[in-house]
């Protein structure tokens, strides 16, 4: 079930988000009385799981349903001869209300002011079909040749420019608002990183830099940092120069090198933090018919030892694990006071069959909790915090190390947890929300910034860009997308096979 928590967690959250994001389009378009064609969840290329619309007064819903057919005519010529383009396809126009109003009374097609909704098959986004407006879903050719008074392109730049910003200001305001919630209905239980009792354990990167497992962070660049979280991007993200620990009691300077963020981002396919806290080896739960089982390890026993070597931290017993697959260890633990030791048979993928117990167990934390009004200008600065923060870590897209981390819906997939906690969905889903607001927003065609550049050179220099143009600005930026997808995604595989 972990992995379907995950599948299910990522569609649930990406779904509401791109409904909102359309609906954000939708309540613009509507408020400046431009037609909306289509609202859809996921696409729906031949066939729809749900269609619906009214016309003629009434709602008509259809299910599994072939999609209607394009409100089109062919282009005649004076002599009523189908007009041809330079590949030989016949010219077609987008109907005239008038010719839409002359069709059967059950013509779905009939009544263009109303919106089809409907739900695809193909999970994979959504979309919002504007009138008179190229993207996605539409190109030049269906448009009427004379611009109509409720289509997109005949509205002023500025409402345009409203129309398009809809969807990144919905899901930026969506952020916000399901941090607030989040903060409301949870608070914030954290564990202070002065509170790290036993120290930290620094991934290889951080040890290179000059860390030690052990050392107990004060402050970074002189600054008192509080929250793990907060602690570890500041670090990478932020160019911190030095860090001031706690070693052996003897206060230290870890001095860090230029390149410490990206030789972090380069390593983050292991999957292990910059550092995190360090704790003793004590079983929480024991999982019957493995390996600890049969060796008669039970929850509370707090492993000292691998064949009479003595360890302390989880971690480093992690590691010895994984270097000894199907090798039989002898482990020594502390049950009652008392010193046992036992031999274990360790699995292929270097388990035993335990989970430990968690640093909450031993350090302590703090919680706060937020009344409604506390948690709005809380939310609202967590929100753009994490805007804040994932601007800056986007210019590592672009280093040779974060081209390679790039990963798709796997690795999306991966950030939800394998048991079920509506918590960190929703803190998920506020984290994806402003992600996508923010890669909305970037200056590529086919996403909406590519729209809003076009608008603001249109507001400067006064002059619109041809529908032909945008129509090939957009297949170009669709084409990158598609590339970028796949090269992503790909990624996700290859580190699936390894």
């Amino acid at each position: 079930m972990g992995v379907t928590n995950q599948i299910i967690g990522l569609l649930l959250s990406l779904s509401l988000l791109v409904i909102v994001h359309e609906f954000g389009h939708y309540c613009f378009a509507r408020l400046f009385k431009t037609r909306v064609d289509k609202y859809y969840m996921f696409f729906n290329p031949w066939f729809s799981l749900v269609r619906m619309k009214k016309i003629g007064g009434r709602w008509h819903i259809k299910f599994f349903a072939p999609n209607v057919d394009a409100p089109l005519v062919e282009i005649t010529d004076e002599n009523g001869n189908p007009v041809k383009d330079e590949k030989g396809n016949a010219k077609m126009r987008a109907m005239t209300d008038e010719e839409r109003a002359a069709l059967p009374e059950n013509d779905w097609r009939r009544d263009p002011d109303n919106t089809e909704w409907g739900i695809g098959w193909l999970p994979f986004g959504g979309y919002c079909s504007i009138a008179g407006m190229v993207d996605e879903t539409s190109d030049a050719n269906s448009l009427q040749s004379e611009p109509q008074n409720w289509e997109f392109r005949s509205k002023p730049a500025w409402q345009r420019f409203l129309i398009i910003l809809g969807g990144v200001l919905v899901n930026f305001i969506t952020a916000l608002v399901l941090y607030t919630v989040v903060l409301y209905s949870w608070g914030e239980e954290f564990i202070p990183v002065q509170n790290a009792t036993y120290g930290f354990h620094f991934s290889d990167v951080a040890l290179e830099a000059g860390f030690q497992n052990g050392d107990k962070i004060v402050s970074l660049d002189g600054k008192e940092v509080r929250d793990i979280g907060a602690l570890i991007t500041t670090m990478v993200i932020d160019g911190t120069k030095s860090v001031q620990v706690i070693r052996n009691n003897d206060t230290v300077v870890v001095n860090l090198p230029e390149d410490f963020g990206k030789a972090v981002i380069a390593q983050s396919e292991t999957k292990v933090p910059v550092c995190q806290f360090d704790m003793p080896f004590i079983i929480d739960s024991v999982m019957q018919g493995l390996a600890a089982d049969n060796a008669g390890l039970k929850k509370g026993d707090s492993l000292v030892a691998i064949n009479d070597s003595a360890l302390f931290s989880f971690f480093d017993f992690q590691s010895k694990f994984l270097e000894s697959k199907n090798d039989t260890l002898t482990l020594s633990y502390i049950r009652d006071d008392s010193l046992y030791k036992t031999q274990v048979l360790l699995s292929d993928k270097g388990q035993i069959g335990v989970a430990p117990k968690l640093p909450y167990a031993f350090l302590k934390s703090e919680k706060v909790e937020y009344t409604l009004f506390e948690s709005i200008p809380k939310g609202i600065s967590k929100g753009l915090r994490t805007l804040s923060s994932y601007v800056k870590q986007f210019k590592f897209v672009f280093s040779k190390e974060g081209a390679t981390q790039l990963g798709g819906f796997g690795t999306l997939g991966s950030i939800f947890p394998k048991t079920w906690n509506w918590e960190l969905f929703w803190s998920m889903t506020a984290f994806l929300s402003m992600a996508l607001a923010f890669m909305n927003f970037l200056p590529i065609p086919a996403l909406d910034g590519g729209y809003i550049l076009f608008i603001l050179v249109e507001m400067i220099t006064r002059k619109k860009p041809s529908d032909k143009f945008l129509g090939y600005a957009n297949t170009i930026g669709f084409i990158l997308l598609i590339a970028f997808l796949i090269w992503a995604n790909g990624l996700d595989i290859l580190r699936a096979l390894r």
